[in-house]
């Protein structure tokens, strides 16, 4: 059975993130990666005019910035290159195409068990380790909720993890299921190729333009949240007036209490509510069912649609796999522990990128838990020691 200290499940960021930090303090590991390459969510199954959200600055790995002469909000491509320039700065090289199947403590060797399916022999592969880390992201496996008579759908379907661009959409009725960002960025994109583009907004939902974003993130250093809540609803009404006129309500909670909170981000808004307010995108509510190519909607209307795109999210498989935690995860792959403490569970199991704070967050798990890993070396080569004093 081959070792290694630290076993990484996944290598998107966080497990590229993870690897480095592990690199840093001279710690072996070894990185399972159920894909074909490092990172497949932003190299295979993101949307061509997906930039970052938030300032490069928030969105880096430890250890290595992004270049100086990048733009403020670098472009999907621009962070996939960053993301293998990490991967050769660092030799980080996953064993691809190796799919977890089980993940185990061994209380008897102190170690962990992790059984892989080959993806190319399809064999059974177990490795073993002093510490796991799961590093297999909030954005594992695409979820489409069960909606009556979806299948009886004569048109196309697709998840928003398989759309590019809007160019086959063009003079299509295409709805959007799902308003956050990347619902809400999809529509415009639709929009923008010729679509004629509605968008299910199904709950209250913030929208911030980047700048508020910006000047709110800057503030939290040094006024309490609920203080920049005020000031950012405040500035969302004074731009975007009132939403309840577009069909769009906003919470009751402030932005960033909602991010802290549930980690639902706020809507930053790229240009689609210039085209909700046009009346060239519409807001529609929520879904109820589907006849053939009728769409119903809750209220009793109906509306005709070529295509409908799910940006409905992701599910986690861990507890599927993961076996013997009762501390650290939850049935659907979240921590139960709350921040800051999330990160660490029992028995050398870790979880890395998974509190619901993005690229940031997964910086600072990378690193909490790289230096965790490194005092508990040291407390056992000193326990060691200590037999033959």
């Amino acid at each position: 059975m081959p070792e290694a200290a630290v076993i990484i499940v996944g290598a998107g960021p966080s497990g590229l993130a993870m690897a480095g930090c592990l690199c840093q303090l001279s710690i072996p590991y070894l990185i399972l990666e159920r894909e074909d390459c490092c990172a497949s969510l932003w190299k295979k199954k993101a949307y061509d005019r997906l930039h970052l959200h938030l300032p490069k600055q928030y969105c880096t790995l430890p250890h290595m910035e992004m270049p100086a002469d990048w733009p403020k909000y670098p472009s999907r491509q621009q962070f996939v290159q960053y993301l293998d320039d990490y991967a050769d700065h660092f030799n980080i090289r996953p064993m691809y195409r190796r799919s977890v199947e089980s993940g185990s403590f061994d209380e008897s060797r102190g170690k962990w068990n992790v059984g892989v399916r080959n993806g190319e022999s399809g064999e059974l592969e177990e490795y073993s380790g002093l510490f796991l880390v799961v590093a297999s992201g909030e954005t594992s496996d695409a979820f489409v909720p069960d909606i009556d008579g979806l299948s009886t759908f004569i048109g196309k379907v697709i998840h928003s993890t398989q759309y590019k661009n809007g160019k086959e959409f063009a003079d299509m009725k295409v709805l959007v299921v799902g308003s956050g960002n990347s619902g809400m960025e999809i529509a415009l994109d639709l929009s923008n190729c010729g679509a004629k583009t509605s968008i299910v907004v199904r709950s209250p939902l913030h929208m911030l333009s980047r700048e508020m974003v910006n000047l709110g993130l800057a503030l939290l250093k040094y006024i309490p949240y609920n203080m920049v809540d005020s000031l950012m609803v405040i500035l969302s009404k004074l731009v975007y007036g009132d939403l309840n006129k577009y069909g769009i309500t906003r919470p009751e909670e402030g932005p960033f209490f909602l991010k802290v909170k549930y980690g639902k981000y706020p809507v930053v808004n790229t240009g689609t509510f210039g085209k909700i307010k046009s009346g060239e995108i519409q807001v529609l509510p929520k879904l109820i069912g589907i006849r053939g190519d009728e769409v119903v909607f809750e209220g009793g209307k109906s509306h005709p649609f070529d295509a409908i795109v799910f940006a409905t999210g992701f599910k986690r498989s861990t507890s599927k796999w993961l076996k013997g935690d009762d501390y650290l995860l939850n049935e659907d792959g979240l921590p139960k522990p709350s921040f800051p403490n999330h990160w660490k569970g029992k028995n050398g199991l870790y979880c890395a990128g998974l509190a619901r704070r993005g690229l940031y967050g997964s910086a600072l798990d990378a690193q909490n838990i790289a230096n965790d890993i490194k005092t508990q070396l040291r407390s056992n080569i000193f326990k060691f020691f200590l037999k033959f004093l």
